[in-house]
């Protein structure tokens, strides 16, 4: 298991390698310049060759990129010419909130996407089977950015004065305030360093923070703000997951195993939990993980509808202002997530089906 974990490691240097290039080459191509999207009208020849200089823009692209290349291997990603920060100090403040998205968009496509495909599965060729396809197909269709402005329309302004009112932008309400777990535990983590960005990080997460520090009205607070992104990125993955959890279900609900199971005597409830679902859940897991990829890296419209300050609107913001150093190092950090994500899938292949094995 370790060899393996190794060896998938090292081979994704070289495709994060490539990702980096790639990504270095075609930001440059698109028409336009930091100087040109920053100084706008007052964009003069001097001008852009002070601000290019200062930036080290005045360098040949093949000894930028290499400049660029020793910098990602000391893991600096560079400064933002946007922020005025660091790419890095960026990413602490801003993936806690993509990452808290993602992952709750992704626990509502689970638990409601597999649910459905079951039970889709089970009532194959009835009505129920029918509507549940056609909820699904709707999902896959529904554009995300219509869906959050309809969802914001329809909880904040309509139910506006009813219990079932929810918040339409934002991360928190004004004037709430979530606490890092390090300053109310009274921990000592200084101000620059590794292990004080760690620990900045891990307190960004709002949600997380808050439950575990006691914070119940910031908890109750940041929930109430996510759950209609959360509803909105999760209407596609939801969609797909359902699908592909019935076809896969329908398949192995054919295998001669399951005749032989109903043949004993066996209930169709206990034939679909204990035979079926588990074998068909390789093909769901492999859905999910890409799933949660894509949502790490294309939360941009739902960020941008719901106003959050994440790493997608950030992105988004980065490449209509030319910000070379945003959008490499988001990338790079997305596309690593991509094989984190990846990795675990092929891992928990080895417990959900026992024949395959990790060598």
């Amino acid at each position: 298991m370790l060899s393996f974990i190794v060896r998938r490691t090292l081979s994704a240097i070289p495709v994060l390698l490539g990702i980096i290039v790639v990504v270095f080459f075609l930001i440059r191509a698109i028409p336009g310049d930091p100087c040109t999207a920053m100084l706008g009208e007052q964009a003069t020849p001097e001008g852009c060759a002070r601000f290019n200089e200062a930036n080290g823009l005045d360098e040949p692209t093949l000894v930028q990129l290499g400049i660029y290349m020793g910098d990602v291997a000391t893991l600096d990603l560079g400064d933002s010419i946007r922020f005025s920060q660091p790419v890095n100090q960026l990413l602490v403040e801003r993936l806690p909130l993509t990452i808290e998205l993602a992952f709750s968009a992704l626990m509502i496509a689970v638990l409601v996407g597999v649910p459905l495909g079951v039970l889709a599965a089970r009532k194959h060729n009835t009505a129920i089977d029918s509507g549940t396809m056609a909820f699904a197909n709707v999902g896959v269709s529904m554009p995300v950015f219509w869906l959050g402005l309809m969802l914001a329309y329809f909880f904040a302004v309509i139910l506006k004065d009813t219990p079932f009112a929810l918040p339409p932008s934002g991360r928190l309400s004004a004037g709430t305030i979530s606490e890092p777990y390090y300053e109310i535990w009274g921990w000592d983590v200084g101000e620059e360093g590794f292990w004080a960005k760690l620990h900045e990080f891990i307190g960004n997460h709002v949600i997380f923070n808050s439950f575990i520090t006691g914070q119940w009205s910031v908890f109750s607070d940041a929930i109430k703000h996510m759950i209609l992104p959360a509803v909105a990125l999760a209407t596609i993955p939801l969609a797909i997951i359902a699908r592909i959890t019935r076809s896969s279900l329908l398949e192995v609900m054919g295998k001669d195993y399951i005749r032989t199971a109903r043949a004993k005597g066996a209930k169709e409830g206990r034939v679909v939990r204990s035979h079926a679902l588990r074998n068909s859940l390789l093909p769901v897991v492999t859905i999910i993980g890409l799933q949660l990829g894509l949502l790490l890296g294309g939360a941009v419209l739902t960020e941008t509808v719901f106003n959050l300050s994440g790493v997608g609107r950030a992105l988004f913001d980065a490449i209509t202002g030319r910000d070379y150093a945003i959008v490499q190092g988001f990338t790079v950090v997305i596309a690593s997530g991509y094989v984190v994500v990846n990795l675990l899938v092929d891992l928990s292949y080895a417990y959900l089906d026992p024949t395959i094995r990790v060598e």
